[in-house]
């Protein structure tokens, strides 16, 4: 009789341990996946913000080439103001010493 509760025992045991096997088996293949899916996703993360970084990049570099170009106008146009304030004081002395 005790040959038999050994049996069963070690039948019971024997079921158990594969029933925990294929569960860690499983367990363990969801953890890849949901590293690999981890993974993929930082990847396709990294690819775009490296493209919006780029993008910024060129923005900016336009940016600065703009303000250097209106830079470069304010300075004509404040020249031209100023001569055409030297201009328009030498008319009204003219205009003044002629009446």
């Amino acid at each position: 009789m005790e040959n038999v509760y050994s049996v069963i025992i070690a039948i019971v045991t024997v079921l158990g341990s594969a029933g925990a096997f294929r569960y860690y088996e499983k367990r363990q293949m969801h953890k890849e996946r949901d590293e690999d899916f981890i993974r993929h996703d930082c990847k396709d993360r990294i690819a775009k913000l490296e493209a919006l970084l780029a993008a910024s990049s060129r923005e900016k570099d336009d940016l600065r080439q703009m303000v250097l170009d209106l830079t470069k106008e304010v300075a004509a146009l404040s020249v031209k103001v100023e001569f055409l304030t030297k201009e328009n004081e030498d008319l009204h002395k003219k205009k003044r010493t002629t009446k």
